[in-house]
C-alpha cells in the first residue's frame, strides 16, 4: 500500500529523504520491520496533546513546589517562573538520560508511558519552550 521496500528506499535514498522532509512521512519495510521516516515538525505536532501537567504547592516559606507525577520529578523555587524553568531543565535532563538508555528504559513496563514526554522534550530546541508548556494545577498541602 504505502510501504516502500527498503531496497528501493536505499536506491532512491536522497529522494526518499526529500519526500519525508518536504512532502509527507515515508513508510519503509525491511523484511518484517516497518519504520516511519518523517521530519520532526510532524512529530512535534503529534506530541502536542501531551502536556507536562504538574501539581503546584505553595510552601510555608512562600516558595513554590511543582510535582510532575507522570515522570516523578519535583522541583522547588521562590517563584513560579523560576520553578517552571527548573522543572523544564529536570525534564530535559531526564529525557536525555532516558534516550541514551532507550532500550533499557522502554523495556520497563512502568516507563512505557514516559515515551511521548521524553520525545517531546528531546524535540524541544529551547528549554523555555518546555517551561512554557508546563501546566500548573493547584495541589493540596
Amino acid at each position: 500500500m504505502f510501504l516502500i521496500n527498503a531496497t528501493d528506499a536505499r536506491k532512491e535514498w536522497s529522494s526518499v529523504i526529500d519526500n519525508a522532509i518536504r512532502k509527507k512521512p515515508q513508510f519503509i519495510k525491511r523484511t518484517r520491520d516497518k519504520l516511519i521516516l518523517s521530519n520532526t515538525d510532524i512529530f512535534k505536532n503529534l506530541l502536542s496533546p501531551y502536556k507536562f501537567t504538574t501539581k503546584k504547592y505553595i510552601e510555608d516559606d512562600g516558595s513554590i513546589t511543582l510535582s510532575l507525577d507522570t515522570i516523578d520529578l519535583i522541583e522547588n523555587a521562590p517563584t513560579e517562573n523560576e520553578v517552571k524553568l527548573k522543572m523544564a531543565e529536570a525534564i530535559k535532563e531526564y529525557a536525555e538520560d532516558f534516550y541514551k538508555e532507550f532500550e533499557y528504559w522502554t523495556s520497563a513496563p512502568n516507563r512505557q508511558e514516559h515515551i511521548p514526554f521524553v520525545l517531546k522534550a528531546i524535540l524541544s530546541d529551547d528549554i523555555n519552550d518546555i517551561a512554557e508548556s508546563i501546566e500548573c494545577l493547584n495541589g493540596e498541602n
